[in-house]
């Protein structure tokens, strides 16, 4: 299969300075700290050559390496405050590996905050890609629980709500309402010329992959981590990397 020839290089950036949830990339879930879930996804991969962690913390390139991770460079400070686009994290990772290890075709991001994400979501993104030319990246989404045209409002200038999209025709039940979806950050996809010379994501073409609810936890606050405990303690603890 064309997919299984193509190189993909994993990377996982986890930046020290969370403020929604000090130090979370390293916060223990199911007896491991967080990054080492998305490691471990990231190992089981057989198209993964590399699994590479972009970070400017020293705990957690410390624990990056504890758990099969190389961590061959620490990002630089411009480019891990919580204000700078990690679009260009990206880039500096591409950069670096071109530079030093040559050319690969696919680059994986596996967020260390989406730790219950499947081998199959990632073999999905990477198949998906693989097999549309004329796709610069596989995005991985969940069907949205709210919908602009239903039940999701802005405010006017005069404090008044309105729906975000106005459909053409009333709609009285949610599931009337056209399909949308939430971005997930279980997995990303990219073609490393993409990322070069584009300033987003969103300039490109996308493909998306469907990921259960379930799956589809992103953890960025004290909330969202009692969840995710909450999660590993249930039936769904076998997903864990």
């Amino acid at each position: 299969m064309a997919s299984i020839k193509q190189k993909a290089v994993c990377f996982i950036f986890a930046r020290g300075g969370s403020k929604g949830l000090p130090g979370k990339n390293i916060k223990p879930l199911a007896g491991k700290p967080l990054i080492a879930h998305s490691i471990a996804i990231a190992r089981q991969c057989a198209r993964v050559e590399t699994v590479v962690v972009s970070t400017d913390d020293a705990a957690i390139a410390e624990v990056a390496r504890i758990y099969g991770a190389e961590v061959p460079f620490m990002r630089p400070a411009e480019l891990s405050s919580d204000t700078a686009p990690e679009w260009l994290a990206w880039r500096h990772a591409v950069d670096w590996y071109q530079r030093e290890r040559g050319s690969f075709d696919i680059f994986l991001s596996l967020p260390a905050t989406s730790p219950f994400r499947s081998l199959e979501d990632v073999n999905a993104c990477l198949d998906l890609l693989a097999s549309d030319r004329e796709a610069d990246a596989v995005i991985t989404v969940r069907e949205a629980e709210r919908s602009p045209y239903f039940n999701m409002v802005s405010l006017d200038k005069d404090g008044y709500a309105n729906l975000v999209i106005r459909p053409k025709t009333s709609i009285s039940r949610r599931q009337d309402a056209p399909r949308v979806y939430e971005m997930t950050t279980v997995a990303y996809a990219v073609r490393p010329a993409f990322i070069n010379r584009a300033d987003c994501l969103f300039a490109g073409r996308l493909r998306a992959v469907c990921v259960p609810v379930e799956r589809a936890m992103d953890i960025d606050t004290p909330y969202d981590f009692m969840l995710a405990e909450a999660l590993a303690a249930s039936k769904f603890s076998h997903i864990l990397g």
